[in-house]
């Protein structure tokens, strides 16, 4: 198993005052599959990395940027094997469990994460794997699992 940490740091200055600043910070851990190419490991850490920016900036913003922004699953979650309880749009997010198995069943057949979440992003309008709902993933899954996973075909 390899472990993927991840952090994004940011610093502003604080309206009004000299030589100060506020100081922003997420993290997350997760593991990753022994058998990942290195182009997958790149392509998770190049999403993860991303999710994470994308946070922090929503969050500094008040949550209320200009496009809607993705649900920031890792960033909150307390550890990797805990739940997600997050909501997005009043639907439960996919669970750490179905994403796990949708990352394993990519690397099975071969597709790369940046593939991966170009479809996802095609077929169900949200910015990558973290973001689906639960009941995309399953969708998801249930493809994957069929052998008709639309990364296979292109």
């Amino acid at each position: 198993m390899i472990k993927l940490n991840t952090s994004y740091s940011k610093k502003i200055p604080v309206e009004g005052q000299d030589f100060s600043s506020q100081s922003f910070h997420a993290s997350v851990e997760l593991e990753l599959s022994d058998n990942l190419t290195p182009e997958q490991i790149q392509g998770r850490i190049h999403d993860t990395a991303g999710l994470l920016r994308r946070s922090v900036d929503d969050e500094l913003s008040g949550g209320a940027s200009a496009a809607p922004a993705p649900a920031p699953a890792p960033a909150n979650q307390q550890g990797f094997g805990q739940p997600r309880n997050n909501q997005r749009g009043g639907e439960r997010q996919a669970s750490n469990k179905q994403i796990k198995f949708i990352t394993d069943l990519a690397s099975e057949q071969k597709i790369l994460l940046s593939d991966l979440n170009a479809d996802i992003r095609t077929r169900f309008g949200v910015e990558g794997l973290y973001d689906l709902t639960s009941k995309q993933a399953s969708a998801l899954l249930d493809e994957m699992n069929a052998g008709g996973s639309r990364q296979r075909a292109a």
